[in-house]
């Protein structure tokens, strides 16, 4: 597979090295706006974006991918309220893009476990939940996009909640996500449910980045072929769980 590199820093690098050790070709890099024009339209052919850049470019280096008609896999966070846009871009121009908060595989099966609990608490409301998030110092967005998606699951499957703020609750409605940004730490989150009697954490620490460059080489892998908007649990088919 022929990959190019939108963002080259500590996460391309990884995703550089995981993608050479599962025999694929890193054919170009970009990481300034100008480069998009640097790289003959031929490299594009045949090619998948890995992009892995800043919030505020995000969005116009998925808009470079669609005009060259190139698959796109992207973990930058921080732009979700232009997300509805690019679905729609996505949609009325037959593009292919997998987008994920977070590639790790535990984080994803985390996910489902919070769907699964969120429904279990709505039968024990004697526990209080909130989420914590730690990560690196260089991190741009606070909370974490696998925060502030593991904060909508909870949400769709919990009565009590209805909106997540970024600081400890004041109202019963609200669901806490507690950020932190400390030294070099690649992500720690961790659903926390308390009550008078006892406490219960189900918490995701990554080792290093390479979890997250593994699943987005893998999300590359799979979107070969395929036109659409993708997630994780398209490729890990979390929907097909018999779990109730």
């Amino acid at each position: 597979m022929r990959i190019i590199l939108s963002g080259y820093g500590k996460m391309g690098k990884a995703l550089e090295k995981v993608a050479l050790a599962r025999g694929h070709q890193v054919i170009a890099i970009i990481d300034q706006p100008e480069d998009w024009d640097k790289i003959g339209e031929d490299k594009f052919k045949d090619s998948v974006v890995l992009e892995f850049s800043v919030p505020s470019a995000a969005v116009d280096n998925i808009r470079h991918c669609f005009d060259r008609k190139v698959p796109v896999v992207t973990g930058t966070t921080g732009w979700n309220e232009k997300l509805d846009m690019v679905k729609k871009w996505t949609e009325e121009e037959q593009q292919s893009i997998f987008f994920a908060s977070n590639y790790s595989i535990g984080v994803n099966l985390m996910m489902e476990l919070a769907r699964v609990l969120s429904g279990l608490l709505n039968m024990t409301p004697s526990y209080e939940i909130t989420l914590e998030e730690t990560h690196h110092i260089h991190k741009l967005d606070s909370p974490s996009g696998t925060a502030i998606k593991l904060a909508e699951t909870i949400i769709a499957g919990l009565m009590t909640k209805t909106r997540w703020v970024n600081q400890p609750a004041t109202h019963p409605e609200e669901l806490a996500i507690i950020s932190h940004r400390e030294d070099e730490i690649p992500g720690i989150h961790s659903i926390i449910c308390e009550s008078a009697a006892d406490k219960l954490i189900i918490r995701h620490e990554a080792k290093d980045r390479s979890g997250f460059a593994t699943g987005a080489v893998m999300a590359a892998e799979w979107l070969k072929g395929k036109t659409g908007f993708f997630e994780m649990k398209d490729m890990l088919a979390l929907d097909q769980l018999n779990v109730p």
